[in-house]
């Protein structure tokens, strides 16, 4: 399902997804240079740094994280279990957060991902004539974070390309949060027959099982937030691809026109 704003985001928190179909809350959080956000909800929370300069204060420890570039620079983010108080202070002109929530009882301690610990890889080099050559960046999953109910990432999709390519999917819910550059750029996000026109600030909500590949237009690069919600019994570990196009992986691939 294609979730579009009509109008910039307010001050404070927004919230885009409740928790009834995804089993997760996503919102984006905005704040100005001295503003600050407070919270201590009783679910899991992940708060990504998507821009600015932040204080990042949870327990008696604090922390500055800065990132001028979504495109260019890792992410950094406060990951902090049920209950637990956190305070996150604007140190630039303005700063923007995404917020993930769910719930979940296991107590774990709080952790701060550095823009250094951050799994950023390159995937699908070397294949497909680079056309689903790719960034992406996981933050936490479950070899990392096994307590956890979500998996939290980000991909850079050059622009003409496709990611989360070859199609896969999984019975985990899943949400796309989606940024562009420039601002008026697009993409089309395929969820199993149905192709959905994806913009700057536009959330997706992937459910059902469905197959998710990714394509952003020519001279546009598509960033995205990604968030996959645990399934009781079944934690997300490796998604299912299409087996009638797992074949363009293959080192001997021929895929026209033949280098």
């Amino acid at each position: 399902m294609l979730i579009r704003r009509d109008k910039p985001f307010e001050p404070g928190y927004n919230s885009i997804v409740s928790g009834d179909q995804t089993g997760m809350d996503f919102g984006i959080l905005k704040l100005k240079k001295g503003e600050e956000f407070v919270d201590a909800s009783p679910k899991e929370r992940a708060f990504l740094l998507i821009q600015g300069d932040v204080e990042f204060q949870w327990g008696s420890q604090k922390a500055i994280a800065k990132r001028q570039s979504f495109f260019d620079q890792n992410p950094w983010c406060l990951h902090v279990p049920s209950g637990t108080a956190i305070t996150i202070k604007c140190e630039s002109a303005e700063a923007e957060l995404s917020i993930s929530q769910t719930n979940n009882d296991t107590l774990f301690d709080p952790h701060l991902y550095t823009d250094k610990e951050c799994q950023s890889e390159e995937r699908g080099k070397g294949t497909m004539n680079e056309m689903a050559t790719r960034i992406v960046r996981t933050i936490f999953d479950y070899s990392n974070a096994p307590y956890s109910n979500m998996v939290l990432g980000e991909v850079i999709n050059y622009p003409g390309k496709w990611s989360s390519y070859p199609p896969h999917h999984h019975p985990q819910p899943e949400i796309y949060y989606y940024k562009f550059q420039p601002e008026n750029g697009f993409g089309f996000c395929n969820l199993g027959e149905n192709v959905l026109k994806v913009k700057n600030d536009d959330t997706v909500e992937i459910l059902n099982d469905a197959s998710h590949p990714q394509v952003s237009a020519p001279g546009y690069a598509m960033y995205y937030i990604w968030v996959i919600h645990h399934l009781e019994g079944n934690p997300y570990i490796t998604p299912t691809f299409e087996p009638e196009h797992l074949w363009v992986m293959n080192e001997d691939a021929v895929i026209w026109p033949a280098k």
